[in-house]
């Protein structure tokens, strides 16, 4: 989701400076901001019952993060951190429903977004539980392309770690770097200095 700046500062929003590994929000905190990242990359996170990191999602410049709790009244599912250092817009809870009675198309942008992001969680998660670590990797590759808008044959240099993969798929770092191999070695990627294409 990326509303207008301007709209933004208007309605009272405020630029705020975070650096690296800064944590922007716990899991289980209430919400009270629309958060619009203006520079940089936040990573939303939540650890499982065997105390293991799984990633929800990355979001990166003009992207908004955290939202539906500020609909239903419910504390963060997730926590965000900073991956990189940003600069974050922050609009108080009470602003934002302002905003977004005065502005219908607004409204419907963020019905859109929600719709997609529910659509690509449960797509996401039928396509990774219970299958074999290559089709989870594969999966989780196709599904960037295609936010992208890449087409499958047009070569993509993937930015994520073994270990981001890893936990954006369940799956342990050691498994994601086995599956990694198998699938260079079928030639179904291409390693160069240490980065994945696909």
């Amino acid at each position: 989701m990326d509303i207008d700046t301007d709209l933004l500062f208007t309605w009272g929003a405020v630029a705020k400076k975070t650096p690296k590994n800064c944590i922007i929000f716990y899991e289980n905190d209430p919400p009270l901001y629309f958060y619009q990242i203006l520079e940089g990359t936040v990573k939303m996170t939540y650890t499982n019952e065997d105390g293991k990191d799984l990633t929800v999602g990355i979001f990166e410049n003009g992207s908004s993060f955290g939202e539906p709790p500020l609909f239903i009244d419910q504390p963060y599912p997730a926590s965000a951190v900073a991956q990189t250092d940003c600069v974050l817009l922050k609009l108080s809870k009470a602003n934002f429903f302002l905003l977004l009675e005065e502005n219908p198309k607004i409204q419907s942008k963020i019905l859109k977004v929600f719709a997609w992001r529910i659509y690509n969680k449960i797509v996401f998660s039928k396509n990774i539980i219970n299958h074999k670590p290559e089709y989870r990797v594969q999966y989780f590759l196709d599904n960037l392309k295609k936010q992208q808008n890449i087409p499958p044959n047009q070569r993509l240099k993937i930015q994520y770690t073994r270990q981001e993969i890893a936990d954006f798929t369940g799956l342990r770092v050691e498994t994601v770097i086995r599956t990694i191999s198998i699938m260079n070695k079928k030639k179904k990627i291409e390693i160069i200095d240490h980065k994945i294409f696909y």
